[in-house]
């Protein structure tokens, strides 16, 4: 196994990495817990590449951490789900360590 590889673990840490360990993952469900946002507002507060973002929330939303709310007019907002939720409470000790750094 080289430096950069995982073992072959499913589940746990594993699990949760395959989910929030990509970019801009934990961003995205950070801005989300001051409540739902429309897909446009998130790209533009993120400043993140659309077709990024359509890939991650489409990863959030497959792991259920956040869900689609329909709009009018072909538009769509997110909202954390009670999982998302929790997810976002974990964020507070590593934000609080990066405050700590900057």
């Amino acid at each position: 196994m080289s430096d950069g590889d995982l073992p072959d673990r499913p589940g746990g840490l594993d699990a949760a990495l395959g989910v929030v360990g990509q970019r801009w993952a934990l961003l995205i469900v950070d801005r989300l817990r001051e409540g739902a946002l429309r897909y446009g507002d998130l790209q533009r507060e993120l400043g993140i590449p659309t077709n990024i973002l359509a890939t991650r929330l489409r990863e959030l939303e497959q792991a259920e951490v956040l869900r689609r709310i329909p709009l009018k007019h072909n538009t769509r907002a997110y909202e954390l789900t009670p999982r998302g939720l929790a997810l976002g409470e974990a964020l507070d000790a590593p934000r609080q360590w990066g405050e700590g750094i900057t």
